[in-house]
C-alpha cells in the first residue's frame, strides 16, 4: 500500500481507536518516567494522535504501532522539555505542581533526549532491537508479549533485549564521558 494512499489513515486510525486504553496506559507510564513533564496523559495521547495522522502510515501489525505510538509520545515529551527550558519561552522559570505519583524512574530531559539519540542510532543499525525496547521499556510489554507479537520464541527477545542494554549502556557512557 502506497504511503500517500488515504486508506492507511484510516487504518492508524481504527488501530487508535480499538488500542485507545492501552495508549493511554503507556502515556501514564511514559509520563512517570519523565518526571516533571508539564503534560497529562490525555493530552500527550491526543497529541501522539495527531502525530500519527499526520503521518499517514500504515503499521503491518499491532507491535509496530505500539512501537511508533512510544517512540511517537517520546518524542512528544523531549520537545515539550525543550521547549519549557527554553530561555525565549521563560525557561529560566519553573513552575511547580504537586505530583502525587511516584516515578519509576525520573529522568530529566537531557537524560531523556541521549536516550532517545541513543535509540535512534540503534534504530539505524538493528531495528529489531530498537523495537524490543520500545516495547519493553517504553510500553511494559513481557519478553512473553513481544516474543509473541514479533513471532519469535522469548528467550530470542531477552537476547535482543540485552543486546540493545549493552548498546545503550556504551551510547549513554560515550556522551557523557564516563
Amino acid at each position: 500500500m502506497p504511503d500517500n494512499d488515504p486508506t492507511a489513515l484510516v487504518q492508524g486510525d481504527r488501530l487508535f481507536a480499538s488500542l485507545y486504553q492501552e495508549l493511554r496506559q503507556l502515556a501514564e507510564r511514559q509520563l512517570r518516567r519523565s518526571a516533571g513533564a508539564p503534560l497529562s496523559p490525555t493530552t500527550l495521547l491526543h497529541e501522539t494522535y495527531l502525530d500519527l495522522s499526520g503521518r499517514e502510515a500504515v503499521f503491518p501489525d499491532r507491535a509496530h504501532f505500539m512501537g511508533y505510538a512510544a517512540r511517537a509520545m517520546r518524542g512528544l515529551i523531549i520537545d515539550f522539555a525543550r521547549q519549557r527550558r527554553a530561555l525565549k519561552r521563560g525557561g529560566e522559570f519553573h513552575i511547580t505542581q504537586l505530583n502525587t505519583q511516584i516515578p519509576d524512574h525520573p529522568a530529566d530531559e537531557h537524560e531523556l533526549a541521549r536516550l532517545s539519540e541513543a535509540l535512534d542510532e540503534l534504530a539505524g543499525r538493528d531495528a529489531r532491537l530498537a523495537e524490543v525496547v520500545d516495547l519493553k521499556y517504553f510500553c511494559g510489554f513481557s519478553f512473553a508479549d513481544i516474543a509473541a507479537m514479533q513471532g519469535t520464541c522469548e528467550r530470542t527477545v531477552q537476547r535482543d533485549w540485552e543486546k540493545a542494554r549493552l548498546f545503550l549502556y556504551r551510547e549513554l557512557r560515550d556522551c557523557t564521558g564516563g
